[in-house]
């Protein structure tokens, strides 16, 4: 929900348009950019319900404006997608799903997961991975939970990138292989401006790109 990863979906959007209508093809969209600093505080002061309403109220305009889709973008903020769709009338993309059907595409079934600690520890995104799905998720342990959290609020979110952190990345990523992990979600779009595909040994599954990508498929319908 930062503008550092919204400019990613933006980009992403528009490229893919380009590349499968060609010409001078772009992608119409009307995009509804929030106050990142509001949004922070209220998700560590645990006012969810707060951030439900700001969510549903963007939601709503978005479709008064014309949208026939939507996206959240960011993972964390997926914690109130089922509230979100039941106040439109239009489909909303989750990302999960978006996720998860490129896990399966890949034959994977046991997956890690790093994001925020909301993420990551709650159950909104792993539930609906594993009940819907039938994906084992695996996340760090507490300490590196936090060190997760950390980089991405002090760091990527604010469009600092730091290659100490990218280490402590790729050494929990290591972990998780380790415990059986086939792929890695990176479950916060940020994290794709640290980590690459060619940093890891087992399929990164780009949350950013595969929701972006999804979303223009489905609008191409």
């Amino acid at each position: 929900m930062s503008w550092e990863s919204s400019l990613e979906y933006y980009r992403i959007i528009n490229e893919k348009v380009k590349n499968e209508l060609g010409s001078f093809h772009s992608a119409k969209l009307v995009l509804y950019s929030l106050d990142f600093e509001e949004i922070q505080t209220l998700q560590h002061e645990d006012k969810w319900d707060e951030l439900t309403l700001i969510m549903k109220d963007a939601a709503k305009t978005l479709e008064k404006a014309g949208a026939d889709i939507i996206l959240i973008c960011t993972n964390t903020m997926h914690k109130m997608a089922d509230d979100v769709q039941d106040n439109i009338t239009v489909p909303l993309i989750h990302i999960a799903d978006a996720t998860a059907e490129s896990i399966l595409l890949n034959g994977l079934k046991k997956a890690g997961l790093l994001g925020t600690k909301f993420t990551m520890e709650h159950d909104f995104y792993k539930k609906r991975l594993t009940d819907k799905f039938g994906i084992d998720v695996i996340i760090p342990d507490e300490s590196d939970r936090d060190i997760i959290h950390k980089a991405l609020y002090s760091e990527l979110c604010i469009g600092e990138i730091i290659e100490s952190s990218k280490k402590e990345f790729l050494r929990i990523i290591d972990n998780l292989v380790e415990k059986g992990a086939e792929g890695i979600i990176l479950g916060c779009t940020e994290i794709p401006l640290l980590v690459k595909q060619s940093d890891v040994s087992v399929p990164v599954f780009d949350t950013t790109a595969i929701h972006a990508e999804k979303a223009v498929k489905e609008a191409l319908k």
